[in-house]
């Protein structure tokens, strides 16, 4: 009796012993094991930033949906995935069997979260909390809505399902538009019902980005563009309108477009923005700068007639469309003459017309912001040819892409004030540099306009009651015709152009 009397008091001793070690010499080790038990972190979601239009018009908004995730672990607890209706009723909402639904989870039942579904609508979202079913937890998020659709898609881009951007603005400010999530530290029962609130971090919310683009306009230069796509047969097309005043990109388009909403299955071809990727010979368009040097430097003035009969170099022949003996400066512009722009190239050093294109933006980026701009292909010749020199003139040697021509186009139309382009919107005026004489400058956007009128090449580009000035152009790439036109719109009382549109197409 002693002896058992002895090993119980002994063992009530070290029992006594474990609770004084337990609860007062190493009280933090409970605390610790009792916390991961119990504390959870959750992330307090911030939407993504609204991308409107200049005049406040959505582009892009973020809707709220919710995010269906389980926890394998508390639903192992809990008797995991049975054949309970409410387990059917979870399996058919989220449109895979049971069993499926089941291995999924069970894969790793130490696991604390699994994606069941993301960016599930609110009702279906509420069906799923009613089964109240162990271990199956909603999360709020958001999902990306584009209110324009294709007529906006290859400049706003989209995002993907974790609302980051993959594409165009969305790809290209997307810092600026995503938020800084908050965290919130909970404790939570055997149940995963929250008990007791711990702590908080605020979020910090995301910016909106106003853009330069004129929501209107760019529906219309959209439709336009489809329109001539279809009317001649070409494989795509792309459209930039630039404001001249303030160098804001009011329409960028392209066709064909896709839905931004649902692309699955769109080939990402597609999804291209050509409006900064393609590059292509520039052709006639850069004939106005040719004219522009040749007045610049003396060569010519205002009155000059030019013979204009075909002539060869190096053994290859310069000729125009049709056969002209002799056009004025302002005729060499009106029939696009290829004889009359090389002969005044020949007529001043190789370097003068790299100098003016440069001047113009040529050769480089416009820096605009979007990811995936190429700034085209410019010669870094020390020597050049006759012959090289001669269709450099009529836009030949040189690759640009249709952005960079709207740029070449926004400084003509401003007379010869270079300012950079802008997709974002900006309050005027903006400053810029001169790069070409003013008068000079006026007088060559003067002779364009008698492109628009009758026996010019831009005819089809005249607009009643406003004055015009255009220059088009035709292009080779690897055996496909590309189809160019750059116009500057002049209003009746304006001195200054408001706007210029360069667009092109293949076939």
């Amino acid at each position: 009796m002693r002896c058992c009397a002895a090993c119980i008091l002994l063992a009530l001793a070290f029992l006594l012993g474990r609770v004084a070690w337990l609860q007062v010499i190493s009280p933090d080790m409970l605390v610790r094991q009792g916390d991961m038990r119990s504390l959870r972190v959750q992330e307090v979601s911030t939407a993504r930033g609204m991308i409107t239009d200049r005049s406040g018009r959505p582009l892009a908004v973020s809707v709220p949906v919710k995010a269906i995730w389980a926890d394998p672990k508390e639903l192992h607890d809990a008797g995991g995935v049975t054949l309970d209706t409410r387990w059917k009723a979870l399996a058919d909402a989220l449109n895979m069997p049971l069993d499926q639904l089941a291995t999924r989870i069970n894969t790793n039942p130490r696991m604390r979260f699994i994606y069941l579904a993301r960016q599930v609508n609110p009702d279906m979202a509420d069906y799923i909390k009613k089964l109240k079913l162990p271990g199956i937890h909603l999360r709020e998020e958001s999902r990306r809505y584009y209110p324009s659709g294709e007529v906006t898609a290859h400049l706003i881009g989209f995002t993907n399902v974790d609302s980051q951007g993959i594409e165009g603005v969305e790809k290209s400010f997307d810092k600026w538009l995503t938020g800084q999530p908050g965290e919130r530290i909970v404790r939570k029962d055997r149940y995963g019902r929250v008990i007791e609130d711990i702590s908080s971090t605020d979020s910090q919310a995301a910016h909106n980005l106003a853009l330069s683009i004129d929501e209107r306009l760019q529906a219309l230069v959209y439709r336009e563009l489809n329109n001539a796509v279809a009317f001649n047969k070409a494989e795509s097309g792309s459209a930039v309108l630039v404001d001249v005043n303030t160098g804001e990109v009011l329409a960028m388009a392209n066709s064909p477009s896709y839905n931004p909403n649902n692309f699955a299955g769109t080939a990402k071809d597609t999804m291209r923005n050509r409006a900064i990727t393609d590059v292509f010979e520039p052709g006639s368009t850069v004939k106005p700068m040719v004219v522009m040097t040749a007045l610049q430097r003396g060569i010519v003035n205002e009155n000059t007639v030019l013979n204009t009969v075909p002539y060869r170099i190096n053994g290859h022949e310069i000729k125009d469309v049709a056969r002209y003996s002799e056009l004025t400066l302002t005729g060499v512009l009106q029939k696009s003459s290829n004889v009359g722009v090389s002969k005044l190239a020949l007529a001043m050093p190789s370097s003068a017309l790299v100098d003016t294109y440069s001047r113009f933006g040529l050769g480089k980026a416009t820096n605009l912001g979007l990811v995936g701009e190429r700034s085209g292909l410019y010669p870094q010749k020390q020597r050049w040819s006759d012959i090289e020199r001669a269709t450099f003139s009529f836009g030949y040697g040189l690759m640009v892409t249709p952005l960079q021509l709207a740029r070449v186009y926004a400084t003509i139309g401003s007379y010869g004030i270079y300012r950079p382009l802008s997709i974002t919107k900006v309050d005027p005026p903006v400053p810029g540099e001169r790069v070409f004489p003013e008068s000079l400058v006026r007088t060559v956007v003067h002779m364009m306009e008698s492109v628009a009128l009758p026996g010019g090449g831009g005819v089809k580009a005249a607009i009643k009651g406003y004055r015009i000035a255009i220059k088009t152009g035709t292009a080779k790439k690897w055996g496909r015709m590309a189809a160019i036109s750059t116009n500057i719109l002049l209003t009746p009382q304006a001195l200054r152009p408001p706007a210029i549109r360069a667009s092109r197409w293949w076939w």
